[in-house]
């Protein structure tokens, strides 16, 4: 396993994704760092969750199953709130180029650890806190 040079003690973050393997595995992969994460496997509750309390960090899964298909709104009230996400997908970089969100990270699946910590890492530097 791959270590990380980030700290992400006394971050909190969000990992949204409907494969429970992966959002285990994202999971112990930021915790291992310091983070308090909490997984959500929908973006209706994802939703209530970040309108609910505050996150410093989200891993977004983009396609989704549930009447929400995407992850595409969780993004939206996240960026309005200033903090930083990543798109965690299944499709190619290519198919994700006009999205509304052109400046976050895009981690293509299946990911090496090392990969993710790189977009980690590019996600919370776009930000200035």
């Amino acid at each position: 396993m791959v270590k990380s040079v980030l700290s992400l003690t006394g971050k909190r973050c969000l990992v949204l994704d409907d494969e429970f393997l992966i959002a285990l595995d994202i999971q112990q992969i930021l915790e291992a760092a310091g983070a308090e994460v909490v997984c959500i496997g929908n973006a209706a509750d994802a939703l209530a969750a970040v309108e609910g309390s505050r996150f410093d960090l989200a891993v977004l899964d983009v396609k989704l199953g549930g009447p929400v298909r995407t992850s595409l709104s969780v993004a939206a009230v996240l960026a309005k709130q200033g903090v930083p996400f990543l798109f965690l997908t299944g499709m190619r970089r290519k198919e994700l180029q006009h999205s509304q969100f052109p400046n976050a990270p895009v981690v293509e699946k299946p990911y090496e650890t090392q990969t993710l910590w790189d977009a980690v890492a590019r996600a919370l530097g776009s930000i200035d806190r």
